[in-house]
């Protein structure tokens, strides 16, 4: 297997992973190696996206902030979120 087939199939365990939590009524993280490596996006069901940090001490996250519906849209499209099938 080659890388390009090995990304591939990483990428779809990741959208599907995605899909089933978000079906599930679970929020899905986004990881960006844009954001510190404590924050992260925190996609909820209702298509919401919050960016949130992760604390040390307890393994668990803050909300900073809801993202806007630009800033969720700018989201989808960086990680080509849009469509929960693919």
């Amino acid at each position: 297997m080659d890388v390009t087939q090995i990304e591939n199939s990483g990428n779809f365990a990741i959208r599907k992973l995605r899909a089933d939590k978000l079906k599930n009524g679970l929020p899905f993280m986004i990881n960006s190696k844009d954001l510190p490596t404590n924050e992260a996006y925190l996609e909820y069901p209702c298509g919401r996206i919050a960016l949130i940090t992760i604390t040390k001490e307890s393994r668990d996250f803050i909300v900073l902030r809801n993202l806007t519906p630009h800033e969720n849209s700018i989201i989808r499209a960086k990680f080509n979120l849009f469509n929960l099938e693919s």
